[in-house]
């Protein structure tokens, strides 16, 4: 039998208030966890239900506090400090994980020394806590989309090594509906960051939920966020978030005035304004999901020393790629021009560990066709860091 104290121990914080409703399914997801190094907080906001009545029932297994704080955000710090744990997490009260959550982050943090937290999969499930379908954002980390274009990891998934929030601070208690987001920004541009392909928690939508229920407020905190993280007047994720939320304004309009067309089609217009934003993500990116980059590219890699590789393909079949050339970019310093064919590989310096390496890559030729109108430049590889001593391996092109 392992023993539990020879395991990193795991706390767990949830913010609560007036949550009674939904507390005791999220209680039961974190002590039905089959790891056994696990301290459990509740951050009550001093509620009026029954909230305390529930914890109390498990009594010894979990620690209660309840009194007023200035919010979710400082709750979540508060419990925070009170941690023990070498890992932290926060589930909010009408949030639960699935079998096994816990020990599959631990897992992955453990395989991955280096990272400064892991991410995973999840569903979204109804009032009722009935899977609706798959978190439908999640991907493998991609720094540039995380810090410009959109928040595609579920927050629900997310454990943070300790250490790792130690040296970022805590969560920006002037933020109500993006401070997920900044920490993740926060982190994910110092620390590598790593994707657990595997389910590990739910997200519960419904009308009254904070997200579902946040509108422009919430709309005009993001855009606040982005232009601190990027320094852009108009940031892509705002207009991302801004249509986002307006067409989730004009569904709940249509379904509360019983609009003769829109009513009844409210599935089909929020996956076409789904469809619409991805769309406008990849754009924006100059990334699309079948590995082709367009004539503009933007990458970034978490803080570091040393070699950054970028691979790819310029297939040979592609007459209209036919000598393509990749100037690459950080910022507006011209960090190379370099002729492509075939499988390459082109290895830029970077010499201050400090800061994120974020390169704009310009592509000289593009292909096109009736069939496929995108301007597609070269088939995408990778962009990865590789040790110092591995420059020889990875010539520049």
């Amino acid at each position: 039998m392992v023993d539990p104290n020879s395991l990193p121990r795991v706390t767990v914080v949830t913010p609560s208030l007036n949550q009674g409703h939904f507390l005791r399914q999220t209680i039961e997801s974190v002590l039905s966890q089959d790891y056994p190094n696990l301290e459990y907080i509740i951050m009550d906001g001093g509620s009026t239900d029954d909230s305390a009545a529930i914890a109390a029932e498990y009594s010894g297994r979990l620690v209660f506090l309840s009194e007023p704080d200035k919010g979710q955000t400082n709750a979540i710090n508060k419990g925070f400090r009170l941690a023990t744990g070498e890992i932290l997490a926060w589930l909010n009260s009408d949030d639960i994980y699935l079998p096994g959550a816990i020990s599959k982050a631990v897992g992955a943090l453990t395989a991955n020394p280096n990272a400064g937290f892991i991410y995973g999969e999840g569903y979204l499930i109804d009032a009722a806590g009935e899977i609706t379908r798959r978190f439908p954002h999640t991907q493998p980390f991609d720094l540039w989309r995380l810090v410009h274009l959109s928040d595609y990891i579920l927050q629900q998934t997310c454990f943070f090594r300790r250490s790792a929030l130690n040296q970022i601070g805590p969560l920006t208690e002037s933020l109500r509906y993006g401070m997920d987001w900044d920490i993740l920004i926060r982190l994910g541009t110092r620390f590598p960051a790593v994707h657990l392909p595997q389910y590990l928690a739910c997200l519960r939508e419904y009308p009254a939920a904070k997200t579902s229920s946040g509108g422009a407020q919430r709309a005009r905190e993001l855009h606040r966020l982005l232009i601190g993280h990027t320094r852009r007047l108009l940031p892509p994720g705002a207009l991302v978030y801004g249509l986002d939320t307006y067409s989730q304004a004009a569904q709940r309009w249509a379904a509360s005035h019983g609009h003769p067309w829109l009513t009844g089609r409210g599935d089909a217009l929020r996956a076409w304004c789904e469809q619409y934003i991805g769309n406008l993500v990849m754009h924006k990116q100059g990334l699309y999901p079948d590995g082709w980059a367009g004539t503009t590219l933007h990458l970034m890699l978490t803080a570091q020393l040393g070699v950054a590789v970028l691979s790819g393909a310029v297939p040979v079949w592609a007459d209209q790629l036919a000598g393509q050339r990749l100037r690459v970019y950080s910022g507006r310093r011209l960090l190379g021009s370099y002729p492509v064919t075939g499988n390459f590989r082109i290895a830029l310096q970077h010499h201050d560990p400090t800061v994120p390496l974020s390169v704009r890559i310009e592509a000289s030729h593009h292909a096109s066709s009736p069939r496929d109108p995108r301007r597609l430049a070269f088939l995408f590889g990778s962009f990865a860091w590789q040790p110092q001593e591995e420059d020889e391996a990875y010539p520049v092109v």
